[in-house]
Formats: C-alpha cells, structure tokens, sequence
C-alpha cells in the first residue's frame, strides 16, 4: 500500500487509443524476424496484425492497399530522440530522477509528422545529458492529429530514465557551477552515493512496513520522489538510459550496475562500444549507437561507422538513434550504412531501427517486427528500405493510416499560429550562439552548450 498516488503518477493511459482495420495486399514483407515474404498479404483488424498469408480477403468496410511492387516493414522505432516534447533538461543538480519528460508531453510539436513521414512509429523522447542521473523519458506513439499528450503515451511501455556519462555533466557542474562532478570519477561517486542512499531510504520502508504489519507503532519514514525513483532503479522497475562514449566510463558503470543488482541498461551512443563489445554483451546490456557520428568532440573523436556491425557480430543488442528531429526521418538510410560498413544482412540491419530499439525500451512484445498478435504499427516503402531510393509511402500505427504521401497536405500542423515565427531548416549549423535546440543539452544556458551534445 505503499503511496498510492504514485500507482496514479506512473499508470498507463486509462483511456482505449482509437485503432483501425486495414489489408495490406500483395507486397514484399519484411517481418525482421522470420525472414521476407514475397507477394504476401497483411490484414489488420483493431489495430493488431491478425493474419499473414496471400489471398486474404478484405472484411466488408476495410479499407485495402495496394502493395504490389512496394516493401512493407515494421515501423520504425527510435530509442533516443527529443521531439513530442516541450523540455529537455533540469541541469540545476547533478541529479534530478524526480523530474519527468512525460509531463511536457507536446502533441502539435510538428516534428511527430515529419518522423511519421520517415516511418517512425514509436520514439523515445528522453531527458537532456547535463545530468549524470537524469529525469525519466517517455516512451511515445506517434498518433499524429490526436491533442491529448495522454494519447501520445505508448501505454504499459516501462518507466526508463536518463543517466551521463562523460564530459556533459562534468562541464555542467563542475565548470559550470563549481560543484561535483567536475571529473569521470566525481561522475562515479554520484551514481554510488545516490544508489547507497536509495538502497537505505527503500529499507527504511520496509522496516516500517514490517513494523505496521506486526502491529508495532513506528513513525513512518518521509516520502522523497528523487529518492523513491532511485530505489525503483533498484528494484527493477526502471530501465537505465545512459548517455556515454568513452570505453572506461562504460566499464565503470557497468561495474557500478552490478554492486547494485541492476541488470538493465541501455548504453546511448557508446561510439567506443566497437573496443568492449565482448563485455557489453557479457552484461546483457544494449547499445544504441550512431551510425558514423563521431570526432564533434574531443570525448568522441574515436568511433568507427563499423561500430553497430562489431557490436552486432558481438551478441550485443544493438540499435541506431537519431538524438536529431532532422536524422529521424532518415534512420532507415542510417540503418542502410551497417551495410556498407560491415555487410550486415537485410534483417540484421533492419533489426537496427525496428526490433532491437523495442527491446531497449520494453516494448518488442508490442512493435518491431510484423508478427500475428502484435501492433499493426508499419510503414510501406516504394523501393527496399535499405535503398538509398527508398521514400515512405504510408505510415500505420495502430491500424491507422497516420501519413499518406499521396494526400500529404502542405500544411500538416494541427493548430496554425498566424505570428509562429517559422524557423530555417538547417542541420547541424554548429556556430556559437546558435541554440541547437534538437540536443542533449537543449535548454542549457552555457555559452558552449552547442557542441556538448
């Protein structure tokens, strides 16, 4: 009975999301994870993938969509991306595991459109890296047209959080502000102090707990968010997201992970995962890679584009993020490079942007793959996916055609501001003074927060 408003803080949207019926007829499905299917019929019926096969009939009143000549996949699913959301960072304390991103939820923010256009279904909308232990993310549909952020919220998706590594939090707030961390080891110490005082903040309401059951009269322990969410770090309950590069500080935390029991973690961009792949499988843990971003920073001056093909072959489950409103309409070109850098396969590639992210975040029982029973959450290509010609055609989540290339308006938002002041496009304009406002440390106020990524 432990405080129960958090079973109402943290508890999935109540309400049903509107789903759709849809035949998908005659096209080259990818399933990811049995193989390819040529000239194969995908019926979907209340938003599910309810059978696969050829010839299937379209149930009077489903809407039927020519496949012929195209390639139906999964949607895509990002597993690091800011957008849907109208904050990124709290950097006023090195840890900040109270705040969450799920409460600035921003469903007109137009960037879901266009990641719907480049046939992202789901996203991960995370927490800025000025934190070493971060606030919690929140895990998205892209339901595009619906204004109710409760509608965005992938539901019974896990509870995950932000942890970094690294340079970002060090400059933070050891330059910055003149407190720890200011070094990699301060960035150690953190996250062991902060993990040993929520291990004891959780036994002191157990032992209250115990005391209140055996009838004993004990004064119960004060209720702390930060410290409640750490323990549930602890207990299992949420999955660690961790902003990191370098080799050593990926070493350390994993170390650190194992004193205290915690088993789950995500490494984010790990652009030196290619060195300890062996050991980051060893651990179980994923990574979620950039395909060939590396050397914008002196931390991340050694990567390698065959990063996601070395962790691959290693048994490392691996995934390729955006952490850009721009890239994430581009991740199946992104997924495409493993390819050229590594020779994966088709499906071992495709697994890069579809089922191995649903795993980093929970959800591979739900999206990832085109499964009977599973989220008919798919996207619908014109040439393979891994072709540099290859343009989204549809975009389904749920059953629901949410982007149609073909009936594209020019306008898609949903509310129109006649004074909005409609910003240039521009990707990766790095010039100081610039407000890089699609970065980890969006919404940081220091001078060189451009190029701290």
């Amino acid at each position: 009975m432990r405080y129960l408003f958090l079973l109402f803080l943290f508890a999935p949207a109540a309400l049903a999301q509107p789903t759709g019926d849809l035949l998908i007829r005659g096209a080259t499905v990818l399933t990811v994870t049995n193989g390819t299917l040529d000239n194969a019929d995908v019926l979907v019926r209340d938003g599910k993938i309810a059978e696969i096969g050829e010839g299937l009939d379209a149930p009077r009143g489903v809407r039927t969509v020519d496949g012929s000549g195209r390639y139906l996949m999964p949607g895509i699913v990002d597993a690091h991306s800011h957008i849907g959301i109208s904050s990124v960072n709290e950097a006023t304390n090195p840890i900040t595991a109270e705040v969450w991103t799920g409460d600035v939820l921003n469903p007109l923010d137009i960037r879901l459109y266009r990641a719907l256009a480049g046939g992202v279904t789901s996203s991960h909308a995370m927490h800025g890296s000025a934190n070493v232990i971060g606030g919690q993310n929140e895990t998205l549909k892209h339901r595009w047209g619906l204004t109710d952020p409760e509608a965005w919220r992938f539901e019974g998706a896990p509870r995950t959080i932000k942890f970094a590594l690294g340079e970002n939090p060090t400059r933070v707030h050891g330059r910055g502000r003149g407190i720890r961390p200011a070094s990699r080891m301060g960035v150690e110490m953190i996250v062991r102090d902060a993990f040993t005082e929520a291990r004891r903040y959780r036994e002191r309401q157990n032992e209250y707990e115990a005391a209140r059951d055996e009838g004993r009269r004990m004064t119960p322990p004060p209720y702390d968010l930060r410290l409640e969410t750490l323990a549930d770090i602890l207990d299992g309950e949420i999955l660690v997201h961790t902003h990191s590069y370098r080799s050593d500080e990926i070493l350390m935390l994993m170390e650190i992970l194992e004193d205290f029991g915690v088993d789950r973690v995500t490494f984010q961009h790990v652009n030196e995962g290619f060195k300890i792949a062996p050991e980051l499988a060893a651990f179980g843990a994923g990574a979620s890679i950039f395909s060939d971003w590396y050397a914008y920073k002196f931390e991340v001056y050694y990567s390698t584009a065959y990063n996601a093909a070395i962790l691959t072959r290693n048994g490392v489950r691996t995934s390729i993020n955006s952490d850009s409103a721009e890239l994430i309409r581009h991740l199946y070109h992104e997924a495409a490079k493993a390819q050229k850098y590594g020779g994966l396969s088709d499906d071992e590639a495709l697994a890069l942007i579809t089922i191995n992210p649903a795993w980093q975040l929970g959800i591979d029982d739900r999206v990832g793959s085109i499964e009977v029973g599973k989220d008919a959450d798919l996207v619908l290509f014109d040439e393979h996916p891994l072709s540099v010609y290859a343009i989204p055609q549809l975009t389904v989540v749920d059953g629901i055609v949410r982007f149609d290339r073909a009936q594209d308006a020019d306008d898609m938002r949903v509310f129109v501001d006649p004074e909005q002041i409609v910003d240039e496009a521009t990707l990766n304009e790095h010039h100081r003074g610039h407000s890089h406002d699609e970065s980890c440390l969006q919404d940081v106020a220091t001078q060189d927060a451009w190029w701290l990524q």
